[in-house]
């Protein structure tokens, strides 16, 4: 009874008129609660404590009204998938709404167990400390293991970081799972041996729970220090019990399928991808071939880091047609506790690939130095 009486705040844009917004909000508080009339409620209990109630409703503008709603905690079932479903179940179907924020009482967040490695986990995997990580993509889809593999062996000759996989890599024939992780765990074992940089490579979790245990089975065996995930993709469900379950190393988010949702971009990706497991979230990058702002890249990055119960911090990777000369710029933006990773723009190089990866480590050093003396 004690969790019956704590209280997710779940904050909102509505869209409405001043006359109407009482009312509004009141319907969206039913809605996302019990989901029928108010005069068909005869329980006290539920009038008590599961129904949810209007807490703040304030203007933005003529028009939009944000409207805090506090849901009762209970009603989450402590677990991802109804917590989602409390915060934007039905109202997602409501074009005029668009879920901004959210608070969670002490009860929820112990309720997952957040990163596992977060930023400091991820730093010590790689042995950096001292200077913003590097990441990059093997992309396009189509090639073969040993293809993949000599990429692979490129980049870390260069100096990167981590090597992930294209979300797009699943188990397609062209280059199975099994068979490309193998390759590419090959080919930087072979790099680590004669140049002492060992990479490390992420490749792509897909499939429903039976082929994701199978894969994990292989990520284990072979080693592999770290995996992609997109938790849309997988479900959030999924990945939240996984990573919570079976994966023994820190998982990168993919946000892919996620753009439509009207879920505000810090809340999402900074803090229930984290919540939900994530060591290290993947965002579009402002400037880049996406939509997002400087102000909501920095509103995310805020969320991934700021304190969040006992969850660690997770490490910003902002990406999506990003470029070397645009090192200085995030560097300065999210500052040295950052994963800036880098694709297209590097294997466009073609045959100058190692030399155009190694000016991406390069100016990465001495723009994390440069805002080292500066801080």
């Amino acid at each position: 009874m004690i969790a019956a009486m704590e209280t997710v705040a779940a904050i909102y844009h509505l869209k409405s008129t001043a006359h109407e917004i009482a009312s509004r909000a009141t319907d969206l508080a039913l809605e996302q609660s019990v989901e029928m009339p108010a005069e068909a409620i005869h329980s006290d209990y539920v009038r008590r404590h599961t129904l949810a109630k209007v807490a703040d409703i304030t203007e933005i503008d003529s028009g939009t009204f944000r409207v805090t709603l506090n849901l009762a905690a209970a009603t989450t079932g402590f677990e991802t998938g109804q917590l989602m479903n409390m915060l934007f179940g039905n109202c997602s179907l409501q074009d005029d709404v668009t879920l901004v924020d959210a608070e969670f009482p002490g009860s929820l967040l112990s309720a997952f167990s957040g990163p596992r490695f977060g930023v400091a986990g991820i730093r010590r995997r790689l042995g950096v400390f001292d200077r913003a990580l590097t990441c990059t993509a093997l992309k396009p889809q189509g090639l073969a293991p040993a293809e993949l593999a000599t990429l692979c062996a490129t980049f870390a000759r260069a100096g990167v970081d981590v090597i992930k996989d294209d979300h797009g890599l699943a188990d397609q024939s062209y280059a199975p799972f099994v068979a490309r992780v193998r390759a590419c765990q090959q080919a930087l074992g072979i790099v680590a041996r004669e140049t002492g940089h060992r990479a490390c490579y992420a490749p792509s979790l897909s499939g429903g729970p039976k082929v994701l245990r199978e894969q994990i089975k292989i990520v284990d065996g072979e080693g592999v220090p770290m995996v992609l995930a997109a938790p849309m993709v997988m479900g959030l469900p999924v990945f939240q019990e996984f990573v919570a379950e079976l994966l023994r190393v820190p998982v990168l988010a993919h946000p892919a399928l996620s753009g439509a949702l009207r879920i505000a971009p810090p809340l999402f990706y900074g803090k229930l991808f984290r919540l939900f497991g994530a060591d290290a979230v993947i965002f579009p990058n402002f400037g880049g071939r996406f939509s997002f702002t400087r102000a909501i890249c920095g509103s995310l990055v805020s969320a991934a880091r700021a304190p969040l119960g006992e969850c660690l911090a997770a490490l910003p990777v902002p990406a999506g047609g990003m470029s070397i000369e645009r090192v200085p710029e995030m560097i300065e933006a999210y500052g040295l506790d950052t994963m800036l990773l880098i694709g297209g723009a590097l294997l466009s190089a073609g045959d100058a690939l190692l030399t155009r990866s190694q000016a991406f480590v390069t100016t990465v050093a001495a723009s994390s130095h440069d805002r080292a003396q500066v801080d």
